[in-house]
């Protein structure tokens, strides 16, 4: 498989800005990996996506040097209409991207910006919404439903547009627990399922960080760590760049410590604790 995503030694810093938003970043993400996000508040990740989608450069002005592909082709020398099919996003809060009257009016708003014949657009639809398990909201006005399904919403309109890569920005942080847990299943049968490769930027790595291929993280702008969410979150510079290491992660670092449990993998607060509850 080749490189969905390409970054080769990406530096853009913003107007009268002192500092580099983004120094020195590279990376390749493969088709069909989860890679996750990581890094404090103003460490670049949002300039980061900005970059990925094509709105740096097309949108936002700044200097800009490096290159970024996407399937291929180079993000500066396509238009928007172009990345639009390549590049799906998923705002942070999904509002930002649900405004029609009808759920399947919004699914299709994509399409038909783009001119999708009719026949094309109602199959893309149905498909996005069936795998969304939306399909029953079809004709429900989007600011009735609950911010679970208002994801899902968003997501199918995105997925319509039938991108190589998605980008997820902070996915998780309007949702109660159950409804996050549910998104983050959804993500790795759409991977399954799509074989669709994804960018997720996230605080709450303990749903994600067992699904992931990758954690990168990052710190002013750098690409501070590289690897495995298992290799990131056991090493020991983990906290120095203020990941947000799951607690049951901090635990099983802690006992294995004591020769209770290994770090051969991460493990859920339930194979955890019975396999302490095993071993007294």
């Amino acid at each position: 498989m080749g490189n969905i995503l390409e970054i080769d030694d990406l530096n853009f810093s913003y107007p009268d800005s002192p500092r580099k938003a983004v120094a020195d970043f590279s990376l390749n993400v493969p088709e069909g990996e989860i890679v996750v996000l990581a890094g404090p508040s103003g460490c670049g990740k949002s300039t980061l996506l900005r970059a990925v989608n094509g709105l740096i450069p097309h949108m936002y002005s700044g200097e800009y040097s490096g290159e970024v592909r996407v399937a291929g082709a180079g993000v500066k020398g396509s238009n928007m209409r172009d990345l639009a099919q390549k590049v799906g996003f998923l705002f942070q809060n999904p509002e930002n991207q649900i405004f029609m009257f009808t759920v399947e009016r919004d699914v299709a708003f994509g399409l038909e910006n783009l001119g999708i014949p009719r026949p094309e657009m109602r199959e893309r639809v149905d498909e996005a919404m069936r795998l969304l398990g939306i399909g029953d909201l079809a004709l429900r006005a989007p600011h009735e439903l609950s911010d679970g399904q208002k994801q899902r919403v968003a997501l199918a309109g995105v997925l319509a547009m039938r991108p190589k890569l998605v980008i997820l920005d902070e996915p998780t942080s309007l949702l109660d627990p159950k409804t996050a847990g549910e998104l983050v299943d959804l993500v790795v049968r759409l991977r399954k399922e799509l074989g669709t490769t994804f960018v997720v930027v996230e605080h709450r790595l303990d749903l994600l960080v067992r699904v992931a291929d990758r954690l990168v993280v990052m710190n002013e702008g750098r690409k501070a760590l590289e690897g495995t969410p298992r290799d990131v979150l056991f090493g020991e510079e983990a906290d120095k760049y203020g990941v947000a290491t799951p607690a049951v992660t901090k635990v099983q670092k802690m006992l294995a410590g004591g020769g209770l449990v290994s770090t051969d993998r991460l493990m859920t607060p339930a194979e955890l604790a019975a396999k302490v509850g095993r071993g007294r």
